[in-house]
């Protein structure tokens, strides 16, 4: 954590390459043992706290070799979120940098209005496994949601990656921008699904805010879902599918199954009228939630360039009502 009498002084070599300010330091710092993103070197340089030849600098500036480069650090803001002990965190991977999490329905990832406690951070926060370095200044929420670079609805189930550190939160936030994150869901749809691949426009439901839609002519979002039809259910009245994302929206693979595939999750009270169907409404009150779950998550490490992989297998819940539609 930065101390307030935490200060660097850094001497370029005399034959080094001149390089933005922004991007030398963060090499530096490392190398220090301070392990901080460009953006949050940005910040302090916009703050006056990094100073070139006794001047203060600017993070496009290019500072010739040999020169000295004053940083004084500023402390990182104090997270928001109260830790929660009660709140019980099932963790599938753990190191230094990252942590890998196995989220149950029925919570919600960070603090936001309407849930300012009892969410997955404040039982990660209880675990005391944050680098104060996590918290991200170019995020005016950052405070309430350190390490999150992804989210999973209330109501899904499965795995989730949460950034330990500021260069990891950095490096995750790259992949899933580049989209090269490996993500699958499993989810049980009213009706006989088919394997299909949407990719639309995706923006905010024209009448509805609670919504996302495919249909607001000012959308200038992109979503693309590949669904795989898996097993049929019920005679046919359900499917299993499995859908691969691309782009990672909000609601994505609700709001295509719904709009797109005219499948809608069963139990979706936002996006699926009940069924008509007497035993799949049954089945979808019992269960008291949309039958949806991540499965699947893949990357590259951010830091040690490591390919790895992680499987949640069904809840208990999800199971039962398969089995249920498969008799």
């Amino acid at each position: 954590m930065s101390r307030p009498d935490e200060y660097f002084t850094f001497r370029l070599e005399p034959n080094a390459k001149p390089q933005r300010l922004d991007a030398v330091l963060v090499v530096l710092l490392r190398n220090a043992g301070r392990d901080v993103s460009r953006s949050t070197v940005r910040q302090w340089i916009d703050d006056g706290r990094v100073q070139v030849n006794g001047t203060v600098g600017k993070a496009s500036a290019r500072p010739s070799a040999g020169a000295t480069i004053d940083v004084q650090p500023a402390p990182p803001p104090p997270s928001s979120a109260e830790p929660d002990p009660e709140v019980r965190v099932e963790l599938l991977h753990q190191d230094d940098h990252l942590l890998v999490v196995n989220k149950p329905a029925n919570l919600v990832v960070h603090p936001a209005r309407g849930h300012l406690s009892g969410t997955l951070v404040n039982g990660l926060l209880a675990l005391e496994c944050f680098d104060p370095s996590v918290v991200d200044h170019a995020d005016p929420d950052a405070t309430f949601r350190p390490g999150i670079v992804h989210r999973l609805d209330k109501d899904t189930s499965g795995v989730l990656v949460v950034a330990r550190t500021g260069r990891a939160r950095e490096g995750l936030k790259d992949l899933f921008s580049r989209h090269d994150i490996e993500r699958a869901y499993q989810a049980v749809v009213v009706g006989s699904a088919r394997n299909a691949t949407y990719d639309t426009p995706y923006g905010r439901h024209p009448t509805n805010r609670l919504k996302f839609s495919t249909k607001n002519a000012g959308a200038d979002k992109r979503a693309v879902t590949h669904v795989a039809a898996i097993e049929s259910l019920a005679g046919g009245r359900a499917s299993l599918v499995t859908c691969r994302l691309e782009t990672g929206r909000t609601h994505q693979i609700r709001v295509h199954l719904s709009e797109c595939g005219k499948t809608p999750v069963l139990g979706d009270a936002l996006y699926g009228p009940k069924p008509n169907d007497v035993e799949l409404r049954a089945v979808a009150e019992a269960l008291g939630r949309h039958w949806l779950h991540a499965g699947v998550l893949g990357f590259v490490h951010p830091i040690t360039g490591k390919t790895m992989r992680f499987t949640a297998p069904l809840p208990p819940e999800l199971e039962a009502v398969l089995d249920a539609l498969r008799r």
